[in-house]
């Protein structure tokens, strides 16, 4: 029988991860960012579909169904996505402080964001041709990227808190398991809620928009522009501030008591 791992190991575990990705060369770090953006609008995609397959009523439980195949695919192709690279930078930090530097973080953090979009936003925008989706697909998407745009600012940065604190704990989670089954379903498990939320991840919120600005919807540059800096202010608040903040005291907790 497989014993799971302590909080303390698992935190080892995510801080060897956490230099592998700090030591990224630039290429790479692009790549994969680049990577993430286009694989998970697969997800976007398979949740406008089934919910314009499935109708009103569980369209949205059925599209989030869907949508769960995306965050599979980035976790098994350990593709690089904003806030799911939270955690385990700063458990690297957190174990080795005295050769922290906070340039490396920025790097990584910035780099990921940028070309998450880089590579998402086109591959929106080809999606959005006319016929590529299946009828009804494209009403489906810009229904869910309206309700995005008029929900009121504190609705969207608790939902951004939800979405930032779930993607992180998905990274703390995926430390303690060993198989690639188990990673599967803990990714499909967190992409289902994400989405069944619905809960904000800023890359996926932004690429949710930016479908339904492509396939017509009035929304401006402005109403884009807030929407992402709300999101990505609640994303940090939840990922860094719930979650790696309190597993970084559970940890320093258990090794002063075993001191």
């Amino acid at each position: 029988m497989t014993v799971a791992p302590a909080p303390d190991e698992i935190f080892d575990r995510a801080a060897e991860e956490g230099a592998r990705r700090l030591d990224q060369s630039l290429l790479e770090l692009v790549s994969t960012s680049f990577i993430a953006g286009f694989t998970i609008v697969f997800g976007l995609a398979a949740l406008g579909i089934v919910r314009a397959a499935v109708g009103p009523g569980l369209g949205h439980l059925a599209g989030a169904l869907a949508f769960g195949v995306g965050l599979v695919f980035l976790i098994v192709g350990r593709a690089e996505l904003f806030n799911e690279n939270f955690f385990d930078p700063a458990a690297k930090a957190a174990l080795d402080p005295d050769s922290w530097l906070i340039g490396p973080l920025l790097r990584l953090w910035v780099v990921t964001f940028t070309f998450n979009l880089v590579g998402g936003a086109p591959f929106v925008f080809l999606l959005s041709v006319d016929g590529a989706l299946p009828a009804g697909s494209a009403e489906a998407l810009s229904t869910v990227a309206e309700e995005i745009i008029h929900r009121g600012t504190v609705a969207e940065f608790v939902k951004a808190f939800t979405g930032g604190a779930l993607v992180t704990l998905l990274s703390f989670l995926l430390q303690g398991v060993n198989s690639v089954g188990s990673r599967i379903s803990l990714a499909y498990i967190v992409g289902v809620l994400l989405a069944l939320g619905p809960f904000d991840h800023v890359i996926v919120t932004v690429l949710h928009v930016l479908f339904g600005m492509f396939f017509g919807v009035d929304i401006g540059l402005g109403a884009l522009a807030a929407t992402t800096a709300v999101v990505t202010a609640g994303n940090l608040v939840g990922g860094l501030g719930l979650v790696t903040l309190t597993h970084v005291a559970q940890v320093r907790g258990a090794r002063e008591a075993g001191d």
